[in-house]
């Protein structure tokens, strides 16, 4: 079932597995996981992915199942991608604080 993967080293089946049988191996192995992740990274992004990271394990703290923490974080992520300060509105150009945008409008005049 391991059909659809960017890394060919991930077993699905073999996490979800784990997780079902002994989550706390399936928890240290998931810290230690996304640990090498971080390192493989540019050393000037590692305090930022920290923080997401960070982010992502409050949300799965705080959530009441883990569906909620699911969409909790893919809601994150859409904010993050198309938000007012996303990726998306810095690739346009449109990123910034709310008060330094600019907004266009027609001004109607109104009749007396």
């Amino acid at each position: 079932m391991n059909s659809v993967s960017s890394n060919p080293s991930f077993d699905f089946d073999s996490w979800a597995s784990l997780a079902r049988n002994n989550p706390q191996a399936f928890e240290i192995k998931r810290k230690i996981t996304i640990e090498q992740a971080i390192l493989q990274a540019a050393p000037q992004r590692q305090p930022r992915l920290r923080r997401l990271q960070w982010q992502l394990d409050q949300i799965r703290n705080t959530a009441r199942t883990p569906l909620a923490a699911s969409l909790r974080m893919q809601r994150m992520l859409w904010e993050k991608l198309a938000g007012d300060v996303g990726l998306l509105a810095c690739l346009q150009g449109t990123a910034g604080p709310a008060s330094s945008r600019r907004h266009t409008a027609t001004i109607l005049p109104f009749r007396d």
